[in-house]
């Protein structure tokens, strides 16, 4: 197999680090260099927890990207900078895979235009952990028999986003398969805003925020006499590098813009 030469945005960051973990021990990758908000002009290696890690720190990524031979960037940022990341790369023939959240329409349809336009693979994933991959395709098979749904995502206190990228997703491919449908009383009243969570085509997303959480989504179903829920957890961030190391080999074989590790996976 090819090697695939890397660079990783957010190294220093908990996600970024396990990436940076990920492409070291994978014998077909290479970490060519990381894109970092500071420390340009260093090592990687001479940043605490990166011992022997020797590869360039930049903070611009129109030099990274002109100074380095690479074929994909995984950004796990924020979604103002990864926006911003995913674009560069496409305009520069570098792959992203991206595991920000948090994108608007707008954005997710220019970067798929552009992709287009350029014939660059790119692959944005809401959640690359595979089991929660699974628990949305689960969760829309269930759909098509159980219309009656709420969602429960539950993250860390750092994370920005709410609802989560995921849960989002989850309600979408839902949608795909389940008519429109209000749920609850048809008088019921919220005595505190915000009691019955955002709403989506009837459907009510929850979001938990709180330390000692990593990232946690259940997809309840109702019916007459029964219920059904379906549940993932991350216990660690080691949880989504499989996923990203799908991803990174897949994008090397596509020319547009994939959104969802579902379509990826058969």
């Amino acid at each position: 197999m090819d090697t695939v030469k890397v660079i990783v945005a957010g190294p220093r960051g908990r996600m970024g680090k396990e990436a940076v973990r990920m492409v070291q021990e994978t014998g077909h990758f290479e970490l060519a260099a990381v894109l970092d908000r500071k420390y340009d002009g260093q090592r990687l290696g001479d940043l605490e927890g990166f011992d022997g890690v020797d590869v360039p720190v930049f903070t611009d990524i129109h030099q990274c990207f002109s100074e380095v031979e690479a074929d994909v960037l995984i950004d796990l940022t924020t979604p103002e900078t990864g926006y911003v990341h995913t674009k560069t790369a496409i305009e520069h023939n570098i792959r992203p895979v991206v595991g920000t959240t948090g994108f608007t329409d707008g954005q997710l349809e220019e970067l798929k235009q552009l992709a287009k336009e350029k014939g660059v693979g790119c692959i944005i994933a809401p959640n690359f952990a595979i089991g929660a991959v699974l628990m949305m395709k689960f969760s829309q098979l269930a759909a098509k028999y159980m219309d009656s749904v709420e969602i429960i995502e539950l993250h860390h206190d750092r994370k920005l986003d709410a609802p989560s990228g995921t849960a989002i997703k989850t309600a979408q491919m839902i949608s795909e398969v389940r008519e429109e449908k209000k749920q609850g009383h048809p008088d019921e009243k919220e005595t505190m805003t915000g009691a019955r969570g955002a709403e989506m085509e009837g459907m009510h997303i929850h979001s938990v925020r709180l330390p000692g959480l990593i990232a946690h989504q259940q997809v309840l179903f109702g019916a007459d006499g029964q219920t059904l829920t379906i549940r993932h957890d991350s216990y660690n961030r080691a949880s989504f590098m499989s996923g990203v190391k799908v991803c990174v080999e897949t994008v090397m074989n596509v020319d547009t813009l994939i959104y969802g590790m579902e379509n990826i996976l058969d």
